[in-house]
């Protein structure tokens, strides 16, 4: 299976990239694909923040199985100011 991967803010910055294709295993969850991620990107290994995940547009938990096709977006935390 494959899914869409899209990468924001400090994630982008740690893959070097915003968008990827990646390769998943049947019954796969996007905790297990983020980990993967980390695995595979090393810039990523190091990041150790709390995400929210989002399958096709809808927030999902790290349990969520995934299909062929799904658009993952890693949503890291966001901070802001005047």
């Amino acid at each position: 299976m494959q899914v869409k991967v899209k990468l924001f803010a400090i994630l982008r910055e740690r893959a070097g990239q915003s968008e990827l294709l990646q390769e998943i295993g049947n019954d796969s969850t996007i905790g297990e694909l983020w980990q993967t991620l980390r695995k595979e990107h090393s810039g990523l290994a190091a990041v150790n923040i709390k995400l929210l995940y989002a399958v096709n547009s809808d927030y999902v938990g790290p349990d969520h199985v995934l299909r062929d096709g799904d658009e993952v977006v890693f949503v890291p935390p966001v901070s802001g100011g005047c």
